[in-house]
């Protein structure tokens, strides 16, 4: 369980306990819920992550809901998480963080294409060897909460766990030129674990 979940779920339990004990069951199971619906939400279950140093892995858990070419030459897939998804974001590349930057916005329905660029958000650039890659944490229409647990100067491991966005929310990874995209619309991807992109060897 991610410990963010813990400022909630800890008053949540007490509150819960109380209930039980005074004798208000409704209360109590009421607050016992939501608890469980705390601890549910902040699971965060352990990834087998590839080995393969030219897989680019999925930042996040969720549905493939666009793939689009940019006018850098990266492509940008978009990635839904709903509430039901598993909110730990990890990173798809090994490297340095070159930077965190946070920038303020609106909260639309994060399953919508213009929330890319009008939703607050917070962006992460990746660089090593191969390649410098960015993706974005983007708060949705109940998301209000971007947590990043990374900061300019860090290393990270492919896979590695860099945050969490809390509630629906979506990711957006920018794949490098030269990198194949292995998902189309519509595909659930895990974070960490699901192959979203490879480098082709000529760009080893």
């Amino acid at each position: 369980m991610a410990k963010d979940a813990y400022p909630l779920l800890i008053p949540l339990s007490i509150i819960a306990a109380l209930m039980f004990a005074f004798n208000y069951r409704f209360f109590g199971i009421l607050f016992l819920g939501l608890a469980c619906l705390v601890g549910y939400f902040f699971r965060d279950p352990d990834r087998k992550i590839t080995t393969d140093p030219l897989a680019i892995v999925s930042p996040a858990d969720g549905k493939i809901v666009c793939i689009n070419p940019e006018t850098d030459g990266t492509t940008r897939i978009s990635i839904f998480l709903s509430v039901f998804n598993v909110h730990i974001n990890r990173a798809p590349v090994e490297g340095l963080v070159e930077k965190v930057t946070y920038f303020p916005g609106r909260f639309k329905a994060a399953f919508r294409d213009d929330a890319s660029a009008e939703n607050e958000k917070n962006m992460l650039v990746i660089t090593n060897s191969r390649c410098r890659i960015q993706f974005n944490q983007i708060a949705g229409v109940l998301a209000r909460r971007i947590v990043c647990w990374k900061r300019a100067g860090d290393s990270v491991a492919k896979g590695e766990r860099v945050g969490l966005i809390k509630f629906g929310s979506r990711v957006d990874v920018f794949l490098p030129a030269g990198v194949e995209p292995l998902v189309t619309l519509g595909n659930t991807v895990e974070g960490g674990s699901s192959i979203i992109g490879r480098f082709n060897h000529a760009s080893d």
